[in-house]
């Protein structure tokens, strides 16, 4: 079988969503990867991180945030889509009507139920290889968000500790407990409109 390509893939795209299928793909070494859409909790960390990072960026003009619908392609002709990812404003001062032709600055696996760690972490470490300056590996089962940066050993973040990313985001920082979805209590919870 030869090697696929970005529009090899684009065609696999339409037809999933010609018969309503509700999957992403990304392309990695000329093989077409088909994954299924993500748990409920992993959807969830994905809106509050992004939402948080959004806040910040846009309003200072430092770049744009994209969710996993973004695609990349990368030098090596891969195309992945970043659970999250941040390009700084002066590597894409207009956004394409196409797929990112560059590799993120910043770019966030967030495990799903039937993730496996290892494979999200060699995303993580291909996306650094091939130029971001900084990976995220958010685990909601372990309640950690690992830090990784090219030539680094990765820092791995708890509970009410603090992430900043001062090469990408001057002056921002959540605490990790920000990205976990809320438990309402009875009372928040309460029918009554």
């Amino acid at each position: 079988m030869s090697c696929m390509s970005v529009k090899d893939l684009e065609k696999v795209q339409a037809i999933l969503e010609a018969s309503g299928q509700d999957y992403r793909v990304e392309l990695e070494d000329g093989k077409i990867i088909v994954m299924g859409p993500s748990d409920i909790v992993s959807s969830e960390i994905t809106v509050l991180l992004s939402s948080l990072l959004a806040i910040w960026v846009y309003p200072r003009r430092l770049g744009r945030v994209f969710d996993s619908s973004g695609g990349f392609i990368l030098p090596n002709r891969d195309l992945k889509a970043p659970d999250v990812s941040f390009v700084r404003a002066a590597r894409l001062k207009t956004t394409p009507r196409y797929f990112g032709d560059l590799v993120p600055d910043l770019v966030v696996e967030i495990k799903s139920q039937s993730d496996r760690i290892k494979s999200l972490e060699d995303k993580v470490k291909l996306f650094l290889s091939l130029g971001s300056l900084v990976g995220l590996l958010i685990d909601p089962d372990r309640q950690t968000v690992n830090l990784y940066r090219a030539n680094a050993e990765p820092i791995i973040l708890r509970d009410k500790q603090e992430l900043t990313i001062p090469e990408l985001l001057p002056g921002w920082s959540i605490k990790i407990n920000e990205i976990w979805p809320p438990v309402f209590t009875d009372e928040e919870s309460s029918d009554c409109l």
